[in-house]
């Protein structure tokens, strides 16, 4: 069988994470109950996810040349994910996010580092390897310049296109029409379809294209109506990353030739999964882990 290669252009994070019973008021600080890092960023999480389940995945992305960066460059070796076109930037550090865990929830504050270094001529330089996609996925955690080119390119040689917004910010109306399939959440589509660039016609279009997160309601698709594929019911133990392993895992399932409704359906088994673990890399599963997860579900 043909290995499906997923491409991820986008970031690559440490996490820094702390544990608390007690959400912090501004100006007032409480005891954590632990600390920890793991490996993150969206673009990240995505590609391991995609990998865990049996992607070929080759990442596009920047690291600092730091102890973060090299950590990080080893924990995609050891989840399989190709790390060829990763560079490490000089000077400067790696990107990280300080997240807060409490009360089944979490906050996150993202400093980008190197994955701000991640520029056009970056992509240009590897258009080679978008051209032998199966699939792309990006995210908007690093430059928008950088998202367009990726699309103008993937766009050259008929490369489907998945675009997470997040964090979300003012998009084109020609970068969303030329992506095939846009996943925000209920949030960030309310953002992207009240824009004043968009007519209720173009609106349409677009909304058609979007795979939108609705939590533990499960997702909502437009394709041919609009319908609600419903999410599966588990006990959140930390929901850091679900996002990232929904979009992960819908690359894999639409680059094998699934068709949307059944890749929504796997993907939200993957999510969902992921968070009844600790951590978001560390909570993502393999193929053989859901498979056993969807049967059980199903009974």
């Amino acid at each position: 069988m043909k290995e499906q290669k997923v491409l991820v252009i986008g970031s690559i994070n440490m996490d820094l994470v702390t544990q608390s019973n007690i959400v912090p008021k501004v100006g007032e600080t409480v005891l954590g109950t632990s600390f920890f890092t793991n490996p993150g960023g969206k673009g990240a999480n995505q590609a391991v996810a995609a990998a865990k389940l049996g992607a070929y995945v080759t990442m596009l992305g920047c690291v600092g040349e730091d102890s973060f960066g090299k950590d990080l460059l080893e924990n995609f070796k050891c989840h399989g994910v190709n790390t060829k076109y990763i560079k490490t930037i000089s000077n400067t550090s790696t990107g990280i996010a300080s997240i807060t865990l409490s009360e089944g929830d979490n906050s996150i504050i993202v400093v980008p580092g190197a994955n701000h270094k991640l520029t056009p001529e970056m992509v240009r330089e590897n258009e080679k390897i978008i051209a032998e996609a199966d699939i792309l996925l990006l995210q908007l955690e690093i430059p928008l310049e950088s998202v367009i080119e990726s699309v103008e390119l993937a766009k050259k040689y008929d490369i489907p296109v998945i675009l997470n917004p997040a964090p979300i910010q003012a998009l084109s109306k020609e970068l969303l029409f030329d992506v095939t399939y846009i996943t925000p959440n209920e949030h960030e589509q309310r953002s992207l379809l009240t824009s004043d660039i968009l007519t209720l016609e173009e609106v349409e279009q677009i909304k058609k294209k979007c795979i939108v997160t609705h939590g533990s309601k499960g997702v909502l698709i437009y394709q041919n109506q609009e319908e609600l594929i419903p999410s599966y019911k588990v006990e959140v133990v930390d929901s850091t990353g679900a996002g990232d392993c929904f979009n992960g895992a819908l690359a894999y399932s639409l680059s094998m030739g699934t068709e949307l409704h059944e890749a929504c359906r796997f993907a939200n088994a993957v999510a969902a999964l992921s968070v009844t673990k600790l951590g978001a890399q560390a909570g993502m599963s393999n193929l053989e882990e859901v498979d056993i997860f969807i049967k059980e579900h199903e009974r």
